[in-house]
């Protein structure tokens, strides 16, 4: 399994960083072809603000969705939706 781990730091307007990710992001992410699942947090006292946690069955998977233009929709409006964030790609590993 290939995972994607995007960490939001907390946006100035919460409210409304929180309706255009909730009516807007995740439509555009759950759209992506080839992506396995997709789970959303709200981490408890503080930064980071939402973590974001997108699933492919392979690494392979994850670079055949990336080069797709639903992809780049997604990374684009991340990056309007009020907030700065920081992306992880890798391997995930039972143990």
């Amino acid at each position: 399994m290939y995972r994607r781990t995007v960490v939001y730091d907390e946006p100035a307007d919460k409210e409304a960083f929180d309706s255009r990710y909730t009516h807007e992001h995740i439509p555009l992410v759950k759209a992506v072809p080839g992506l396995g699942s997709f789970r959303v947090s709200h981490p408890q006292g503080g930064t980071p603000y939402l973590v974001a946690e997108l699933f492919w069955p392979s690494e392979d998977a994850f670079e055949a969705s990336a080069a797709i233009p639903e992809m780049a929709e997604a990374r684009d409006h991340a990056e309007s939706c009020g907030t700065t964030f920081t992306a992880y790609n890798g391997h995930v590993a039972d143990v």
